[in-house]
């Protein structure tokens, strides 16, 4: 069983990332409020939910939640500063859009970067333990894997449309086979070491 806050009558935004694994794609990041009262029966961490079941609570999601928004870091940025400064940067990028503006965050995971003057709290799968974070994660998520989808009609080789970047044995052969494209981290090892593939733009 969820629950429903952390704090009971303050704002609390839910923030969780995904893709942060990926070779290729953006790192996403949702931050949600939701109504204390808020329950859905399927909305659990996103990583437990069926692509079927996720996309019915994104929806349940985005009509009921007080505020929600979704912050992206594009392959290029995250090569500049880093995967881990980029998903601080994805919920920052996220947690800007809100209105009604959070009084207090629950990050999912053990690291954060202060957001303003804001306090937080880091919860070590807090995307199974509070309503708020399962529901930025099944945003941050939903989001995402329908970026991938489209990114796979004009790079079908990749199989994004299954894999979504992951590192699967079958994204790195075709990386092996193909290169590499601009939606791919440069700053990521794309192929085992000793292997040769040839990068382009």
């Amino acid at each position: 069983m969820l629950k429903s806050f952390h704090t009971r009558g303050v704002l609390e935004a839910g923030c969780d990332e995904a893709g942060r694994g990926c070779l290729a794609g953006a790192v996403y990041a949702a931050a949600v409020i939701l109504p204390e009262d808020f329950d859905h029966p399927l909305l659990n961490d996103s990583k437990q939910m069926s692509e079927r079941h996720r996309d019915e609570a994104r929806s349940v999601i985005e009509a009921e939640a007080l505020s929600w928004a979704v912050g992206i870091v594009e392959p290029e940025e995250i090569d500049a500063i880093n995967i881990l400064n980029a998903s601080f940067l994805a919920m920052h990028r996220a947690l800007d859009q809100l209105n009604p503006a959070p009084e207090a965050l629950l990050i999912d995971g053990n690291r954060f970067k202060p957001w303003g003057q804001c306090p937080f709290d880091c919860i070590i799968k807090g995307d199974g333990i509070y309503r708020s974070i399962a529901a930025a994660s099944v945003l941050a998520k939903t989001h995402r894997d329908a970026r991938m989808r489209e990114l796979a009609t004009a790079h079908p080789e990749y199989g994004w449309e299954g894999n979504k970047g992951y590192p699967t044995k079958a994204h790195r052969t075709a990386i092996a086979q193909y290169g590499a494209t601009p939606h791919h981290r440069r700053s990521f090892r794309l192929l085992p070491q000793g292997q040769q593939g040839e990068l382009f733009e």
